[in-house]
């Protein structure tokens, strides 16, 4: 059985955590696996956005599979963090550098790792159903999958200490509050909000939405001259596309443009 179920729907491809009977724990394979469908992903030009979501009623993702994971560690810290760590990490900064926009459609339980695929991606939406929790410190580890860095940056520092110190579990509405997801929604219209999401993105010129994800993933840490440096390369490599030429015609002559991504 595929760790992750891929559909195409148009210009969205949905991908879906496929392990519903461990609550979709990320184990090496799905890992893996996701790691190869954006790579996929990337080269295709058929496709603009991507909403990732959980196979099941009950969870987006529980986090990482502590049965695999555990082995590792027992085998001593380097494969520990070779195999798991490095692995997890991977996959997060892939997809928070991801050059088209990533949603995440938080169907259920997202804790630990599950939550770091929701702080890594650009956009969520959550069902309201949705449980968030940084419950690591519970089986005294810390977030290993970038949750220490994210989450702060994302909550404040003060804030997100509290989750990572109890481990305790956030509703959606909290997760909203702490800018961990964009929007809360009836369980029934998760993906239809999520798919609706993607859709207002892919009205704009694709090369525009890859130049506004790298200059703000680039420019997150840095100081703000350096950020506008980014922000100014950015925007130096639109200035000879056919997008932005299109774009400033259209709107000149108030109509809908026509987009090719060149």
């Amino acid at each position: 059985m595929d760790t992750v179920l891929i559909e195409k729907a148009g210009r969205i491809a949905l991908l879906t955590l496929n392990r519903p009977e461990k609550l979709n724990a990320i184990n090496y394979a799905m890992a893996d696996r996701l790691l190869a469908l954006l790579d996929l992903l990337e080269d295709d030009r058929a496709v603009g956005a991507i909403v990732i979501t959980g196979a099941g009623e009950r969870a987006f993702s529980a986090g990482g599979d502590i049965h695999e994971f555990s082995k590792s560690v027992r085998n001593g810290a380097d494969e520990a963090l070779k195999l798991f760590a490095r692995r997890g990490q991977a996959v997060t900064q892939r997809m928070e550098a991801f050059t088209k926009p990533i949603i995440a459609a938080v169907n259920g339980i997202a804790y630990g790792g599950g939550c770091e695929f929701t702080e890594a991606v650009h956009l969520a939406v959550a069902s309201e159903r949705a449980v968030f929790a940084k419950p690591e410190i519970c089986i005294a580890i810390p977030p290993t999958f970038g949750g220490t860095q994210r989450l702060p940056r994302l909550a404040g520092r003060k804030r997100a200490l509290e989750l990572l110190l109890t481990g305790d579990s956030f509703s959606p509405q909290r997760a909203l509050e702490l800018g961990l997801v964009n929007k809360v929604v009836p369980h029934g219209e998760l993906l239809k909000e999520s798919f609706a999401l993607a859709e207002r993105i892919l009205r704009h010129s694709p090369l525009a939405a890859a130049r506004i994800i790298t200059a703000v993933t680039r420019g997150l840490n840095t100081t703000i001259a350096e950020g506008l440096a980014i922000e100014g390369e950015q925007f130096a490599r639109m200035a000879s596309t056919r997008d932005v030429h299109e774009g400033l015609e259209a709107w000149i002559e108030r109509r809908t443009p026509s987009y090719t991504g060149t």
